[in-house]
Parts: structure tokens; sequence; C-alpha cells
């Protein structure tokens, strides 16, 4: 069976990579950038891209393709999904647009601290989870669509709802992006710090060398969730700050801390396999197996199909 057409609307790192991952999957990929220079790169490199967003959306309409919203804009009646990192704002303008009926939110969980065309490749998302909105809304097909997409990128699926995916994006992307810019504003303030900087502090800054612009959006966006993991790191270090000042002890965190570290190292991703795509609970049943850990990494049978 032909795979479905793809139309990327916007051509940076993660747009740039699922053009070039799609295309080498075998799939009629194709792309809109808004700037000249981005699609005369795509095209360069031998990529089909342009800068007249009618022309991609009225071929897209044409071959039913899934378009990906790597930026945000309007679509017309095709199957759609995102790759932003945030969830309930964008299932928010997609309602606001009309658009929701045909709406798969997604969120590939990889990325590095450069942006643009250039920075991207079409292994990026290989081994890397590709999280897929299983929100009360989704359409079954729309959904096996997106599926099928992520795995031809090489990644793993985790099945959440926008809610729960935003409370976990704040935890581990987010807020780890406000400590890397916090941690690299305090070094600078200390004379000598960069001079005898290692391992340690190269990799808690890593994500400050984001585009600045890339992560207001993504923490301004996700305010609501960010906000409270935000008080509790606040919690947490002046807990140790007064511990230290008064018992010269920082125990209570470290412990934690390494405690909590190592289930991350030892955290199972059980494959979920057993569900239906279109079968009655499904995407309640895949939300809590997303919620347990649990991953897809090949393609879940729909209702009625063959196993």
């Amino acid at each position: 069976m032909a795979k479905t057409p793809v139309c990327v609307l916007g051509l940076g790192l993660i747009g740039g990579s699922i053009l070039r991952a799609a295309a080498a999957a075998g799939r009629e990929a194709f792309g809109y950038n808004r700037s000249v220079e981005g699609a005369q790169a795509a095209r360069f490199d031998d990529f089909d891209a342009t800068t007249d967003l009618t022309k991609a959306l009225t071929r897209a309409a044409d071959l039913d393709a899934l378009i990906v919203l790597a930026v945000p804009m309007s679509a017309p009646d095709c199957p759609l999904t995102d790759v932003t990192s945030v969830k309930g704002a964008v299932l928010d303008e997609v309602t606001a647009a009309g658009l929701q009926a045909r709406f798969v939110g997604g969120h590939p969980m990889t990325g590095t601290a450069h942006s643009g065309w250039e920075a991207g490749h079409a292994r990026l998302f290989t081994g890397a989870p590709w999280v897929i909105s299983v929100d009360d809304h989704v359409d079954p097909a729309v959904w096996s669509t997106v599926m099928e997409l992520a795995l031809d990128c090489g990644s793993f699926l985790v099945p959440a709802r926008s809610d729960e995916h935003d409370a976990a994006a704040a935890a581990i992307s987010h807020l780890p992006h406000l400590l890397a810019e916090a941690l690299a504003v305090t070094a600078a303030e200390v004379p000598l710090a960069f001079a005898l900087a290692a391992g340690s502090f190269r990799d808690g800054t890593r994500v400050a060398g984001s585009a600045p612009d890339l992560v207001r959006a993504m923490c301004e966006a996700n305010a609501s969730q960010l906000l409270p993991r935000l008080d509790r790191v606040i919690e947490l270090l002046s807990e140790a700050r007064n511990s230290l000042a008064h018992n010269d002890s920082v125990a209570e965190l470290v412990e934690g801390g390494h405690a909590a570290r190592a289930r991350y190292d030892s955290f199972s991703r059980p494959e979920i396999f057993a569900v239906f795509v279109g079968a009655e609970n499904w995407r309640q049943e895949l939300a809590a197996a997303g919620r347990a850990g649990g991953v897809i990494r090949s393609a879940l049978p729909t209702l009625g199909s063959p196993r």
C-alpha cells in the first residue's frame, strides 16, 4: 500500500529533518518555508521546497497529504499534525480554527542547540521518543497516519493526552532550559569560573545554547504547567540552602536526587502491541499504557485489520 504523502510547513531543525526522513522512507515529501534562504537551501540539497504557502497547501489537498505543522498556520481539510513542544496551546488554536476533527498532536522529543535547515538530518529522530496525542477527539485513521510517519522517521511512540504531555514536558524539558540559563548566568558572575569549567558545567548548560526566542516560546506557552515545577525547584533549593546554612548539610536533596536519577536509569519501556486503534476505549488504553512507560515500536493494528 502506498504511503501517505507528507507536506511539512516550516523547514527548520525539526521540520527539515522530518522532510529528509520522510523522503528517505520512500514517501512523496514536500515542504514550505517562509524564508527564501531556507527553501533555497532545501532545494540545493535536492528536496522539494517552496516559499508559496498556497501552492504547498493546494498540493497537499490534492494528494490528501499529512500536513506537519512545524510553524503555526492554518491548513485545508487534510490529516494534520504538529511537532511543537506544547500540546495544549496548539490544540486550542486548532480547535478555534475548526480543524480539530483532522488533528492529532505530536512532539518528537529530540533536537539540538542549533536551528535552521542546515542543522537538520534524516536520522535526528532515530531511537527518540515521539509523543502522539490520544485526546478524546482524536480520529483513529488520522492517528494511524501520524503513527506511521513517526515510525518511518525511526522514532518509538509514546501515547499521551495533551495536558499530561505538557505537565511532563514542563518537568523534563522546559524547566531544564531555565535551570541551564540560571546556571550559566550564575557562573558568568564568578571570576575564574569559565576558566575551570568542565564536564558538569558543560552538560548542565548545554541547552542554554538554544536560540532564546525558541526557549521563550515553549516556556511561556506552557506557563500553567511550568509554574508549579518552578515553585517545586525553588522549594527544594531553599530547603537545601537553609540546611546548608544551619546544619552544614545538603544530604536530603543530594540523596533524593540520586535516588530519583537511579529510578530513571532503570525505567523500563514495555512495548505496547495489544491495542487496536479504533476499538472501544482505545484512546484511554493507550494513554494509560503511555503513562506507565509503554511505547509503540511497530504499527498497531486498526479495528478490523489483520494483526
